[in-house]
């Protein structure tokens, strides 16, 4: 018996070697299996920084050029606000120009006649001008009041029953420009006799 007890005890020992040997090798295994998890990982968190960065790069050129943006939209509007009305003032002042003769002539001529039919061109060429504008003269005499046309000054007796609510006379005209009312009439309306 004691060939065979020493027989076992080897077996054992080589059994023992073997599960060692194997539990070493998955042990290595594992090892390797973290190490290329962690290198995985790795470089996954070094694209993901890669991309975090390249973003963050578009994100500010993204700002900067809408703060370039803002800035020259600022500027352009101001140089619009402070040249806006060149194009209404420009023709006006050829309107001033032909008042200015006017007036000379007031001063030289003696002739009546050719001194109105002057102010008379010089009045009607304002009006075209305003016209190209889109200016025009609200039509209030005869019409219904409308509150938001007309500014009431007064109201008077109403000659006849359909003139009752109706604007009688015109104190100051009201005008539109592009069919949005930049002045509104001041009238006089009819109401009932009293």
């Amino acid at each position: 018996m004691p060939v065979d007890e020493s027989g076992q005890e080897n077996n054992n020992k080589q059994n023992k070697d073997k599960q060692e040997e194997q539990v070493e090798g998955e042990i290595e295994n594992i090892e390797a299996d973290e190490d290329a998890e962690t290198a995985t990982f790795e470089q996954a968190e070094s694209k993901v920084e890669e991309e975090l960065a390249l973003m963050k790069e578009k994100y500010i050129r993204l700002v900067a050029e809408f703060d370039n943006f803002r800035k020259r939209t600022a500027r352009e509007r101001n140089e619009l606000l402070k040249t806006a009305g060149e194009d209404v003032i420009q023709p006006l002042l050829e309107v001033l120009d032909d008042a200015e003769r006017a007036e000379e002539q007031m001063s030289q001529s003696k002739d009546v006649a050719a001194l109105k039919s002057g102010v008379e061109l010089i009045f009607n060429k304002f009006r075209r001008i305003l016209q190209s504008k889109g200016v025009q003269e609200m039509e209030s005499v005869g019409k219904e009041f409308n509150p938001e046309n007309h500014d009431a000054i007064t109201e008077i007796p109403a000659p006849s029953e359909d003139m009752k609510g109706k604007v009688m006379d015109e104190v100051q005209k009201g005008y539109l420009l592009n069919d949005k009312i930049i002045r509104h009439a001041k009238v006089v309306v009819g109401n009932k006799k009293v």
